[in-house]
């Protein structure tokens, strides 16, 4: 698996910032996104970058400047995105179970806001009748994604209103004379199937009659990115083109104008993002070798978590013949990364590297075992810069009382 840093920058931005480290490639991010406008109708489509994958305001700030929507799953983020300078009309908020102060917080500050229950629509309404533009989320009863834990759209998921609901929900739209301006439908992460996508076209078009008002029709996110060598992602050029197809037809039998938006969270930064850690011992067990690293589930848990692949290579050692490898963390608690993993091989004080770490790594890392989180690095013109510093022990201390 190639990587667009080398073995060089990598390794001696570990050196110089110290490990576990997480690296950023700007360019790497502005490259996906300028790959989904070359294969969808700009037209037709726009695209919001869903933070929730990796939030720190520089990574966020690249973005913007490709000229990038957002998509937001909480007011923080809203708010992070505010100050980074996005404006409020190109910030999209896709509420999940939360209060409504929160929703009418989002209503204050000016952006798109998708509603996913029938309570707080019926809130919505009686609050703001006709007077704000609205998005609901569907759940269309669709099983996709990598695993069940990352599937949002099935019959059994918390998300959405279900389309069982239809006419509860169009009910609700008379009642208060909502203009429901987005319909939004999110059936998962890692969707390899462009044909998912177009079971979510399917919805919309049988939905569309009952919304006079709708201009926006949400697919939500979810593209599937390689992460073992050799796999392949959601074909974007296929999509592009089922998309423009449908969005043409849909265009025309409604005699209006209608807009295509995704979500693409993973798919922008996923690739861009590399985990670095140390070696600290190795460990013989029979016919296992334990590389025992500095980190652990604390700082990347989607192995354990989603029991995900994440390719790894020795930075220090990349030229040597491989060995079969168990990585293992730093952790009181099995914190595995990968069982008989062939990499080149290992010496104590080495440098590994994770690849595709640049979703969901640092985001969902802790301070579990009261370790420090690690700092992040951008490399942006070949130059590389601190984003965000690594944790210290008055860190760990600032947000309790003092001892009295």
């Amino acid at each position: 698996m190639k990587s667009s840093l080398t073995y060089t920058q990598l390794k001696d931005a570990a050196i110089q910032y110290g490990s576990p480290l997480y690296v950023y490639h700007a360019e790497k991010i502005v490259e996906q996104y300028l790959n989904l406008l070359t294969h969808f109708n700009p037209a037709t489509t726009q695209f919001f970058y869903a933070c929730k994958a990796l939030t720190n305001i520089h990574v966020l700030k690249v973005i913007q400047k490709a000229g990038c929507n957002i998509d937001c799953s909480s007011i923080n983020e809203v708010k992070l995105a505010l100050h980074v300078g996005f404006n409020p009309c190109t910030i999209l908020y896709t509420s999940n179970s939360v209060s409504f102060e929160e929703i009418k917080e989002a209503v204050s500050l000016g952006v798109n806001i998708n509603i996913d229950s029938l309570s707080n629509l019926e809130k919505f309404g009686a609050q703001y009748g006709d007077t704000y533009p609205i998005g609901v989320r569907v759940r269309p009863n669709i099983m996709a994604g990598g695993n069940l834990k990352i599937s949002t759209g099935h019959d059994k998921s918390k998300f959405g209103i279900p389309y069982t609901q239809l006419e509860e929900l169009t009910a609700l739209q008379k009642k208060y004379a909502l203009n429901i301006y987005t319909l939004h439908i999110h059936t998962g992460s890692e969707i390899k199937d462009v044909e998912v996508f177009l079971q979510s076209a399917t919805v919309f078009e049988s939905m569309l009659v009952h919304f006079p008002t709708v201009k926006v029709l949400d697919f939500g996110g979810g593209f599937k990115v390689p992460y073992q060598p050799g796999e392949k992602g959601t074909d974007i050029a296929l999509l592009g083109a089922e998309v423009n197809q449908f969005m043409q037809k849909i265009t025309e039998k409604l005699g209006r104008k209608l807009t295509a938006w995704f979500e693409p969270g993973k798919y922008m930064v996923s690739e861009a993002g590399y985990f670095i850690a140390q070696v600290n011992v190795l460990k013989q067990s029979g016919d296992i070798v334990f590389a025992g690293i500095n980190t652990g589930l604390n700082h990347l848990i989607r192995p354990m978590f989603y029991d995900a692949y994440h390719h790894i290579d020795n930075l220090s050692q990349p030229d040597k013949p491989t060995q079969a490898y168990a990585v293992v963390g730093n952790i009181c608690e099995t914190d595995t990364f990968a069982w008989d993993r062939p990499i080149p091989a290992i010496t104590e004080g080495d440098f590994l590297v994770f690849y595709n770490a640049g979703a969901y790594g640092y985001e969902m890392a802790s301070n579990y075992n009261a370790r420090f989180k690690p700092a992040q690095v951008l490399f942006e013109n070949n130059e590389s810069r601190l984003i965000s510093r690594r944790d210290t022990l008055e860190d760990l201390l600032t947000l309790q009382t003092p001892l009295t």
